[in-house]
């Protein structure tokens, strides 16, 4: 998975588990402050990501929700258990999966083979 992507899913499990919102993700492994805002919640995900310019949308039950990442051409699935989460990135045909604590999130990327780290 690109590295802004998988930003973009860790700022969309973070809010989805914590109910917090947020106009930015730090992103660890690049050192930086990522501008991603927008609508999260139950039903329905639609943020914008603003260095790519590009918006993640797509809906679900709560639980479970089927994204499509604009800027990649992509879909994502996404499933949040509790305060931990896992998905599968058809564009880079792999899995990923997480943990949120606080504001504060891991995302390991089986493409990549490593964990990445985040807070809002």
């Amino acid at each position: 998975m690109k590295a802004n992507a998988r930003a973009a899913i860790a700022y969309i499990a973070v809010r989805l588990v914590t109910g917090r919102n947020a106009g930015n993700i730090f992103d660890y492994a690049q050192s930086k402050h990522i501008p991603i805002a927008g609508m999260v919640g139950n039903a329905t995900v639609r943020v914008f990501d603003y260095e790519r310019g590009f918006h993640i949308s797509g809906s679900g039950n709560g639980r479970t929700f089927s994204l499509f990442d604009y800027g990649e051409g992509s879909h994502v699935t996404l499933t949040i258990h509790g305060h931990q989460f896992q998905g599968f990135d058809y564009g880079s045909g792999s899995h990923f999966n997480g943990q949120v604590s606080g504001g504060s999130v891991w995302l390991f990327d089986y493409q990549k083979g490593e964990y990445f780290n985040y807070s809002i």
